[in-house]
Order: C-alpha cells, then sequence, then structure tokens
C-alpha cells in the first residue's frame, strides 16, 4: 500500500512548472524498544504534564509558546501558525546546480521519492529528470514542509527521482576542531599500495539486503535468555578490541589480510549460492 504523500505543490525551474507529490523513501527498521519501568513495582513509568502549583492539565488547554525572557512567552496557536507564508509551501524552485558529487555526506538527512501528480506533468518531469542525469547534476532549492523550511536536493533516481533534505550549515559542527591533532605525515608508500591492493580486492556492488541488523538479533537472544533465566543478571563476555600496533605490525597484519582476502565478485556469488546474508553492527 503506498503511503500518504508528505507533500504536494510543484517544482519549478524557471518559467516550468512541474505538479508532483513526494513520498517518505525510508521507513522504521527492525528495532527493540524498551519502556522505562518501576523496578520496585514492576509497573511501567508514565509521565504526567503538569503545571507547577496547578498539577496535571488537559492536553487542549496547551498552545506553544516562544520564551522571550525567564517566565515570559508569547503564545501561539496551530492556525497562527500554519497561516505563516512561504512561497516554499506550495512551490520548489530549483535555484542552483552542482556537480552529482559536490555535496559533502554529512549535510544530508532523510531522502524522500518524487513522481509526477498526474498524466500530464509526466512529460515535463521525465524531461527534467533526463537533464539531471544526462549533466550528472543535482538540483537546490528550499521546501516548507511540516512546520519546517528545508534546504533540498533532487536527482534522477530510476524512472523517478529523490529528493533529499539537507541540514542547514549552523546544524554541522565544523570538522576542524575534532581533527586538528591528527597528524599531516604522509603515509609509507608501501603500506599505502597493500592497503589500496586490500580495497580494490574488496569492492563489489552495495546490496543493502545482503546486511542485517545483528544488534537486534542480539538483544533478542539477551530477552530470551533473561526470561528464560527468572530474571537473573545476565552479562555477554565482551571482545575486547585488539590494541593498535607498530609500523611492523601493520605492514604483517596487510600482507596476511590480502593474502586470506577473496575478490568481493567470488564472495558475492558464494553468498548467493547458500543464500546467506551479511549482518551489519
Amino acid at each position: 500500500m503506498v503511503a500518504r504523500p508528505s507533500w504536494k505543490g510543484q517544482i519549478r525551474l524557471s518559467l516550468v512548472s512541474i505538479p508532483v507529490e513526494i513520498y517518505p523513501a525510508a521507513k522504521s527498521g527492525r528495532s527493540i524498544s524498551f519502556r522505562q519501568v518501576h523496578e520496585p513495582s514492576g509497573q511501567r513509568v508514565r509521565y504526567e504534564k503538569v503545571v507547577p502549583g496547578i498539577g496535571p492539565v488537559d492536553r487542549d488547554e496547551i498552545v506553544k509558546g516562544y520564551e522571550i525572557d525567564k517566565d515570559e512567552y508569547v503564545l501561539l496557536d496551530p492556525e497562527e501558525i500554519e497561516a505563516v507564508k512561504l512561497e516554499s509551501r506550495k512551490t520548489l524552485e530549483l535555484v542552483q546546480f552542482v556537480p552529482l558529487h559536490g555535496i559533502d555526506a554529512i549535510y544530508f538527512q532523510k531522502p524522500y521519492f518524487v513522481v509526477p501528480s498526474d498524466d500530464l506533468a509526466e512529460e515535463a518531469f521525465i524531461v527534467l529528470r533526463e537533464a539531471l542525469r544526462k549533466e550528472k547534476k543535482v538540483g537546490i532549492g528550499q521546501l516548507a514542509m511540516r512546520g519546517q523550511e528545508y534546504v533540498i536536493s533532487l536527482k534522477p533516481c530510476g524512472k523517478g527521482m529523490v529528493l533529499e533534505t539537507l541540514r542547514y550549515a549552523d546544524e554541522v559542527r565544523k570538522a576542524e576542531s575534532y581533527f586538528a591533532d591528527i597528524s599531516d605525515a604522509k603515509p609509507d608508500k608501501e603500506l599505502l599500495e597493500m592497503a589500496t591492493d586490500l580495497i580494490e580486492k574488496k569492492t563489489g556492488e552495495f546490496d543493502a539486503d545482503e546486511y542485517e541488523n545483528r544488534y537486534v538479533d542480539a538483544l533478542k537472544r539477551l530477552i530470551a535468555k533473561k526470561r528464560k533465566a527468572k530474571g537473573v543478571r545476565i552479562i555477554e563476555d565482551e571482545e575486547e578490541p585488539s590494541e593498535g600496533g607498530n609500523v611492523i605490525d601493520l605492514m604483517a597484519a596487510l600482507k596476511k589480510s590480502l593474502e586470506e582476502e577473496k575478490p568481493a565478485k567470488s564472495k558475492a556469488k558464494s553468498k548467493a549460492k547458500s543464500g546467506g546474508k551479511r549482518k551489519s553492527a
């Protein structure tokens, strides 16, 4: 069943307008949910919305407020917020185009599928999609959705397109302060060649179906053990990470890895025959 569109409007490129709908491209995967529990009674902890000096309040008495001074708020009701007029609420104007790999991955947030809203929009949609594909470019614009305005990127994806919301500059920490203590030294030439050879051997096509969430599986096993043990504490043996060695150890490790590593293609074929899947941490 197709989800409801997250946004309906038009993509505008100069004087060309293309009616489109966008749908979430991501969904929740397997996960383990925990509740907060009061240990002595075994009862679930619940939370009430309370006002100091008044106590619990009804949900319909709660509005949004912006604090302009300590304990002083400007109150806004949903209709006032919804009435804020932004052109990008109904129109996504492509204002810039950048190379396909011209946006740092740290800026990407959430992907959406973009489709033409009707048959009349399809021709212009296909023209834009193929123009982006031919030029290997990504369209950039701004879009208002669910109470926020996002910077977005737009690129071809199969017969459709994918829109991805991007973080604003003030939402991304500067890397320099984190990387400042990393040396500027050049790597040893022989070590670098072995590392690149190892990467080449392990290079292949990415297939998301080959990976499973090992953490969820491990938690399920722990829950089953704990249930069977009637609440007795269970601590799994931790795998100790190996300590970093010196250059001689690194050289030996790379050589051994190259000797033992099979090309990615043959590994993929053997997994296809066995029906096995890799699991992701």
